[in-house]
C-alpha cells in the first residue's frame, strides 16, 4: 500500500459524515429545532478524526516529508492551498461551536449561523478531499522512493496508535474540570 491509501481510505469516513451532516441541515430546516447533541457529535468527528487524526497525519508526517523534497511549484503550491484549507475548516468549526453555544443558552437565531457553518464544511469537504485523492496524493508519490513511502506509512500507523490515547486522556480531563 501507498502513503495515500490510508488518507483515502479516511477521506471515504469523512464523506459519509459530511452526508450525515447535510441530512441533519435538512432537518433542522424542517423542524426547526438544533439537535444539539448532533453538533457535538460532528464536531468531536471533525476535530478529532478529520483534523487530528487525518490532517494531523497530512501536515505532520507527509506535507513535513514533502517540504524536505525539491517539489514542483505546482505541487508545493498545491500543497500550501491544502495548509490553508485545513485552517479554513479549523476555524469554520470553531464558529459552529460558537454558534451551538449560544443556540444551547437560547439565542434560536444562531440556528440560522449553525446552518450556516454545517453547509460550509459540507461543501468544502468533497472539494478539499478530491484535490487531495485526485491531484496531491498522486503527484506527491513521485518525490519518494519506495522505502520512504513504506518508512510513512508506518510513521502513519504510529500516529494513529498515539490518537486513540490522546483523545481519551482529554476526555478525562475535561470531565475532572467540570
Amino acid at each position: 500500500m501507498k502513503p495515500r491509501g490510508p488518507l483515502m481510505i479516511e477521506h471515504r469516513l469523512i464523506e459519509r459524515m459530511i452526508a450525515l451532516i447535510d441530512k441533519e441541515v435538512k432537518k433542522i430546516k424542517n423542524i426547526g429545532e438544533v439537535n444539539a447533541g448532533f453538533i457535538d457529535t460532528a464536531v468531536d468527528f471533525i476535530r478529532v478524526y478529520a483534523d487530528k487524526t487525518h490532517h494531523g497525519k497530512e501536515e505532520d508526517i507527509l506535507f513535513r516529508d514533502c517540504e524536505k523534497k525539491s517539489m514542483s511549484a505546482d505541487d508545493t503550491k498545491v500543497m500550501n492551498e491544502l495548509i490553508e484549507e485545513h485552517r479554513f475548516g479549523r476555524k469554520t468549526v470553531g464558529e459552529l461551536v460558537e454558534a451551538k453555544e449560544k443556540y444551547s443558552q437560547g439565542d434560536k437565531s444562531q440556528a440560522d449561523i449553525i446552518i450556516d457553518k454545517l453547509k460550509v464544511l459540507s461543501g468544502f469537504y468533497p472539494k478539499h478531499i478530491e484535490k487531495e485523492d485526485k491531484v496531491f496524493f498522486p503527484n506527491s508519490e513521485q518525490y519518494f522512493s519506495e522505502e520512504e513511502q513504506q518508512k510513512m506509512l508506518e510513521e502513519f500507523r504510529e500516529f494513529d496508535k498515539k490518537m486513540i490515547n490522546e483523545k481519551y486522556r482529554s476526555v478525562v480531563e475535561e470531565i475532572e474540570n467540570t
